[in-house]
């Protein structure tokens, strides 16, 4: 399993247009083939920064949908939004507590 973390910061003017960008695409990232899993966090002080934590079922599925249609449609969208480089980590679990 990959876990596909993404930091993003946004112009302050454009977080409610990134959450409605999320909110309308969510699902059809969840339903990407390989994908087990997805949300969406918003930091407690720093309200302009966010993360989606993802996860995915190996790295084949992570690029399939990065080649997507779906993520050729929502990452130029976002991205007009950052008002920062964006960071993305993929991992792997080692080790839950679960």
């Amino acid at each position: 399993m990959i876990v596909r973390i993404v930091h993003m910061h946004f112009n302050a003017h454009d977080i409610d247009a990134f959450k409605l960008l999320f909110k309308e695409h969510k699902e059809a990232i969840r339903n990407q083939p390989g994908c087990t899993f997805l949300e969406l966090y918003q930091d407690t002080i720093d309200k302009q920064r966010f993360f989606t934590y993802s996860h995915w079922s190996n790295e084949s599925a992570l690029n399939n949908y990065r080649h997507s249609a779906l993520f050729a449609k929502v990452w130029p969208a976002t991205k007009v939004l950052f008002d920062q480089q964006p960071k993305a980590y993929s991992v792997n679990k080692i080790h839950s507590l679960a």
